[in-house]
C-alpha cells in the first residue's frame, strides 16, 4: 500500500462537506491518506486521519467527510425545533372521552357557515392493552336537521387525530341563531361505534368574528344540552278515516328568544308531505309563562300510502308585539326520511299501534 500526502481543499470546508470541524471551525490543512485499491470495501475510498484532534473521518466523493463522535459548531439540534401544541396540555376530567377543536366563521354576504374541524385529543382506545386502537372520523350536523350531515376523513390507529378539514353549511341570516352545530365522533372497527357528541349553539357565536372553540365530548346529549325546553305531544292514526291527530298539551322551560319578564307563547303545527307544507294550524296564545298549557288537538288528512313520506313539525313561537313573532325551537316527528332518535321512535310507535294515542315529551331544537 502506497502513502500519498495531499491537502484537503478549502472548498470542502466552506461548502460544509466536513463535519470534522474544530472549535475554531478549521481542519488541519495537511493530512495523510492511504489510498486503497478495490478490495474488501468494494470501492476506492480515501481514509483521512486528522492529526489535530485524533478523530478519524472517512471521505467519499458522493458524501464528503464523515467524522464520528465530533459535535460541530453550528450543527442543528432537532430537539430544539420540535413543535409542542399547548392545547394538548389539559387536565383530564373524570370520565373523559375526548375533546375536539374547531373554528367557526359566518359570511353574511353569501350566508355561509364555514367550519374547520381541526383536531381531536384523548379519544378512548378500543383496547386497554394496546394504545391508539382507534380509527376515528367526525360527522357534522346543523340542528335541527339531523337527516343531512358532512363527514370528515377517517384517521387510522390514533387517539389524537389531526383533521384540518373545511366544511360549509348554507344558513340564512334570519335562521342563524336558531341553529346548533353538532359534532359526533365515530370509531370504525368492523362496524361504526359512537364515541361521543359535542354541540355549539350559534346563538353563542358572534357572526362578525371567527371563533376558535373546543368542546369536551359527551356520551349522550341530554335535553338540557340545547336548552330550549320541552313540549308534550301525542300522535294518533286512524286508518279507517285516514286521519292523523296531533295533540299539543304543554310546554316546559321554553327558552325565550326575546328576554321578557312575562313571555307569551303559542304552537304552530305543520303537516308536510315530502318536505312540502300541506296544512298549518296553531294553538291559542298562552300568556305570561314559560310553562304554557295548551291541551289542544288537530286533525290532518293523511292516507296510509303517505305515512312514509310525511312528517309533522311543531314550532314553539314567542309573541313579539307588533313585529314578527320569533320561533324559539321546534320538534320534527316523522319517518326515517325526516326524523331520528326519539322523534322517529314516536312516529313508528304510532304506526304500530293504530287508533291508540301515543304521548311523549320531546326536546325543542
Amino acid at each position: 500500500m502506497e502513502t500519498v500526502p495531499f491537502e484537503v481543499p478549502g472548498s470542502m470546508i466552506t461548502r460544509g462537506w466536513s463535519s470534522g470541524l474544530t472549535p475554531t471551525g478549521s481542519l488541519s490543512s495537511l493530512a495523510t491518506a492511504s489510498v486503497l485499491s478495490q478490495g474488501s470495501l468494494g470501492s476506492t475510498e480515501a481514509l483521512i486521519r486528522i492529526d489535530q484532534d485524533q478523530t478519524e473521518s472517512v471521505w467519499t466523493p458522493d458524501r464528503g467527510i464523515r467524522t464520528q463522535d465530533v459535535t460541530c459548531l453550528g450543527s442543528i439540534d432537532p430537539s430544539l425545533y420540535k413543535y409542542h401544541d399547548t392545547d394538548d396540555d389539559y387536565e383530564l376530567p373524570d370520565y373523559h372521552i375526548g375533546r375536539i377543536w374547531f373554528r367557526v366563521q359566518y359570511e353574511r354576504e353569501t350566508e355561509k357557515l364555514l367550519v374547520t374541524l381541526i383536531k381531536a385529543r384523548n379519544l378512548p382506545s378500543r383496547s386497554l392493552s394496546h394504545g391508539n386502537t382507534c380509527d376515528p372520523f367526525v360527522r357534522l350536523y346543523l340542528l335541527p336537521d339531523e337527516r343531512r350531515y358532512l363527514q370528515s376523513k377517517c384517521k387510522k390507529k390514533t387517539c389524537n387525530p389531526n383533521y384540518n378539514e373545511d366544511f360549509i353549511f348554507q344558513v340564512p341570516q334570519r335562521m342563524f341563531r336558531e341553529r346548533v352545530l353538532k359534532f359526533t365522533v365515530f370509531d370504525v372497527h368492523k362496524r361504526q361505534r359512537v364515541v361521543g357528541h359535542a354541540t355549539y349553539p350559534l346563538q353563542d357565536h358572534n357572526p362578525e368574528e371567527s371563533a376558535y372553540v373546543w368542546r369536551d365530548l359527551e356520551r349522550e346529549l341530554t335535553d338540557t344540552t340545547l336548552g330550549r325546553g320541552e313540549i308534550k305531544v301525542s300522535l294518533t292514526y286512524n286508518p279507517h278515516y285516514e286521519r292523523i291527530t296531533v295533540g299539543v298539551y304543554e310546554g316546559r322551560n321554553i327558552k325565550q328568544v326575546v328576554d321578557r319578564e312575562l313571555p307569551d307563547f303559542y304552537m304552530r303545527v305543520n303537516l308536510l308531505i315530502q318536505s312540502r307544507v300541506t296544512k298549518t294550524k296553531r294553538t291559542a296564545v298562552i300568556r305570561h309563562t314559560c310553562n304554557p298549557v295548551f291541551n289542544e288537538s288537530f286533525n290532518f288528512k293523511l292516507t296510509q300510502n303517505q305515512l312514509d313520506s310525511a312528517s309533522v313539525t311543531i314550532n314553539a313561537i314567542q309573541v313579539y308585539g307588533a313585529t314578527k313573532d320569533k320561533c324559539t325551537g321546534r320538534v320534527v316527528l316523522g319517518s326515517f326520511m325526516f326524523a331520528r332518535g326519539k322523534e322517529l321512535d314516536h312516529w313508528n310507535e304510532m304506526i304500530s299501534n293504530k287508533l291508540q294515542r301515543i304521548s311523549r315529551w320531546h326536546a325543542l331544537t
